[in-house]
């Protein structure tokens, strides 16, 4: 809701308790005349006063029952910021007229364009009122849209009906992909880009620790011999396999006015990256929990509508372990044998610093997304050579962001 509106709606609220109060003190006026002086005058205005809530209430009662609104949208199916055409429409189906009524519309993951905001309509018997627009979803997700409630004022502005809109209307909201002409967030990382990923190779830099599910032909024995314990030789280039995206899929928060932003900027900077790399024909894979770890290839522009639609109906979950599916994810060489490994997540701490850090030390280049409006500076000046880690803002357009 705009500051205009509320502060529109507090001016009407004010002005309803004055009349309120004029009205109450009328009242108790015409009680002191009945019991001071009586006679038909005090009595006349005493039984006046008393009257006007009541037919006040009836008239409400009678709007309420025989006021029809009727509301559609182009389409249920809708994209994160693309338009669809809406259409509302007030009737007056009843023998008397409706002197002020308004619609109260759904504003919190929503907006209607060239809405009239707290217009209030009055229509004579079998009147008719019809506003064609357009609306347009903010987030990813099921929710309703549209005209929430009814807000219905009697003849003398002293009182107020709002009701639930029985008629309202669910979208089916999926993320937008936004197209990227470059990404920043790897500017750094151009060099070594160009000769690890374009084809170049360079000489061991790193043996480690035997992990199971290594090859066999990267063991090192003469190190395992040294050391009396297996290890793993890692090669840049000629052994590490490409593009890896990690999404955390676990729900922060209960109410949905805090987890669905979150979770549809988190989607649409995974979209965002995976569409940048398949319009370069660039293969990636994509990990990312449903319960059990999922993996997903993509290969170029010809797999990822199939990516699209699984991302869009991918679940996030309170009870989800961003620990565990990040271990299983790092586990049997999934993730170290990649040349660069995009993270897209919520909250940093220090064990997901470490652990993003050793995957870094071991010739992978790292690049975290952290999507929080809280402040990340102390996360983000931990940045290295091949770990660089962006805060992105839940409301911010992605383009010169990633």
């Amino acid at each position: 809701m705009s500051r205009l509106g509320k502060r529109n709606r507090r001016e009407v609220r004010n002005r309803m308790k004055t009349r309120r109060l004029v009205f109450l003190g009328l009242w108790i006026l015409s009680l002191a005349a009945i019991t001071n002086y009586g006679g038909a005058v005090s009595y006349g205005f005493f039984f006046g006063m008393t009257m006007i809530p009541v037919v006040s209430l009836v008239y409400m009662i009678c709007v309420y029952s025989r006021f029809k609104i009727y509301q559609e949208i182009g389409s249920r199916s809708m994209v994160c910021g693309q338009p669809e055409k809406y259409l509302f429409v007030l009737q007056n189906e009843s023998f008397f007229s409706f002197t002020s009524v308004s619609v109260r519309l759904f504003s919190d993951f929503s907006y209607v364009e060239e809405m009239p905001g707290d217009v209030e309509y009055e229509l004579l018997p079998g009147d008719r009122f019809s506003f064609e627009t357009r609306i347009v979803c903010r987030y990813r997700g099921e929710y309703e849209v549209g005209v929430k409630e009814v807000v219905v004022t009697d003849f003398f502005r002293l009182f107020r009906l709002r009701y639930h809109n029985p008629g309202t209307v669910k979208a089916l909201v999926s993320p937008k992909v936004a197209p990227l002409t470059e990404l920043k967030s790897i500017g750094e990382f151009q060099t070594l880009l160009r000769r690890e990923i374009l084809g170049g190779t360079e000489m061991d830099i790193l043996v480690r620790d035997y992990r199971e599910g290594d090859p066999p032909r990267q063991i090192h024995w003469k190190q395992a011999a040294r050391e009396q314990k297996l290890k793993t030789r890692l090669r840049i280039g000629e052994e590490k396999e490409g593009i890896a995206l990690f999404c955390d899929m676990k729900r922060y928060g209960r109410e949905r006015e805090q987890y669905l932003p979150l979770e549809n900027k988190m989607l649409e900077v995974l979209l965002a990256l995976g569409f940048f790399f398949a319009g370069k024909d660039a293969g990636f894979s994509v990990y990312y929990s449903q319960n059990v770890l999922v993996k997903k290839q993509v290969q170029g522009m010809k797999d990822f509508d199939a990516f699209y639609r699984e991302m869009d109906e991918a679940v996030f979950r309170e009870d989800e372990d961003l620990y565990g599916t990040l271990d299983q994810a790092m586990s049997g060489g999934n993730l170290w044998r990649s040349k660069l490994v995009f993270f897209v997540l919520h909250d940093l701490d220090e064990q997901i610093l470490e652990m993003t850090k050793q995957l870094a030390a071991e010739g992978t280049m790292v690049v975290i997304y952290a999507v929080t409006d809280s402040g990340q500076e102390q996360y983000v000046r931990q940045s290295s050579e091949r770990r660089k880690i962006v805060a992105v803002p839940i409301e911010t357009e992605l383009e010169g962001v990633l």
